[in-house]
């Protein structure tokens, strides 16, 4: 069993903790919080054992009547791994204190790359992460993360030349009051590229990919606007049935009605998701288009959820000898992660699945 702490319960802390409780093989020894917030009190409704992040604001827990099994050090004298999930930079300073302790850590990708030994995609980089034995790994962020899942089984099945995305991100998270709204739509950066494509060389090293990125006022996805030049020409249909056999892209039958992330985030509620999440890159099926050698496609990422089934992977990838293939089924089958429609590409419905007696 592996045991795991995560030092920081927001936006991805939350989830990252949910995700490894649901795993057989780990258990989640705790969480920490820098305050006692709404967020803490989420935690310990969930039975998760409550760190203070910070040893001097112990007191503020206990006079909020949060009680504290310890502080951040005490957490890592108890687990095997931690997982930092603390806001961009904060990482970077705790590295340390996790190399006092001795316990390996996974960061986000809001952190720069040099802060771990090695980036993380299980898509991608799993066994590479392993053979490289790192003590720090860091999973790449959200947008690169979803673009490594779409990239990686185009270039295995047909080659890339070059690969071009235009992002649209999301001005901020729901939660994220201190960055908005914004009424624009603003070049992040101006220049090009932007990060994103020299993260995915991180990952995915072979592949020529130049990234441009704006920021938009809204708050629920990002977006993707891919063309591809493929070294051998694929049919739209092959594309489509390629993707269709990877358990981390959903491709949006055409007839669901589904135009955008607003109507996607409310899917994921129909069907149950944990606050609406959406693990998968979503991709529109008609948006796949080739042309000669010139694969389009419009594709949708949740940011704060796409990295949380990587980062249980990233643990197995550091503390364990399972296999990329059986860690990556695990997660998924722990999670739930996987979009089976039941409407077919050509807007009619399909059979219901018959439940077991």
């Amino acid at each position: 069993m592996i045991r795991v702490g995560i030092n920081g319960y927001g936006t991805i802390g939350k989830r990252v903790a949910d995700a490894v409780a649901a795993q057989p093989d780990m258990r989640l020894v705790g969480v920490t919080k820098t305050r006692p917030n709404y967020a803490a009190e989420a935690a310990l409704r969930r039975g998760y054992d409550m760190y203070a992040a910070i040893a001097d604001r112990a007191d503020e827990f206990d006079a909020a009547g949060i009680d504290v099994a310890g502080s951040l050090p005490d957490l890592l004298d108890a687990v095997d791994v931690v997982v930092d999930c603390c806001p961009s930079g904060v990482g970077a300073r705790n590295r340390s204190t996790y190399e006092t302790h001795g316990v390996p850590a996974v960061f986000q990708g809001g952190e720069d790359a040099d802060v771990a030994d090695a980036s993380f995609a299980a898509r991608t980089s799993f066994e590479a992460v392993r053979d490289a034995a790192a003590d720090a790994v860091r999973v790449v962020s959200c947008n690169t993360t979803g673009l490594a899942r779409l990239l990686a089984p185009l270039e295995e099945a047909y080659g890339i030349e070059k690969a071009r995305v235009t992002l649209i991100r999301r001005g901020g998270d729901p939660g994220e009051t201190d960055r908005g709204p914004i009424n624009d739509v603003v070049p992040d950066p101006a220049t090009i590229p932007s990060h994103h494509g020299p993260d995915v060389n991180t990952v995915l090293p072979d592949v020529d990919v130049d990234t441009a990125a704006l920021k938009a006022p809204v708050t629920a996805m990002h977006t993707h606007s891919v063309n591809v030049t493929l070294r051998a020409t694929p049919t739209a249909d092959a594309v489509r049935d390629l993707f269709a056999g990877e358990r981390r892209l959903f491709v949006i039958p055409e007839g669901a009605g589904i135009d955008g992330a607003g109507k996607l985030k409310e899917y994921a509620m129909d069907r149950g998701r944990p606050r609406g999440d959406l693990w998968e890159n979503c991709l529109w099926a008609e948006s796949v288009e080739v042309s000669g050698r010139d694969l389009y496609l419009f594709e949708n990422v949740h940011q704060e959820a796409d990295v949380v089934p990587e980062n249980v992977d990233a643990i197995r990838a550091m503390v364990t000898d399972v296999p990329a293939a059986e860690s990556v089924e695990r997660t998924n089958e722990a999670l739930g992660v996987g979009v089976e429609s039941l409407l077919s590409d050509d807007g009619q419905t399909c059979d219901p699945i018959a439940a077991d007696d």
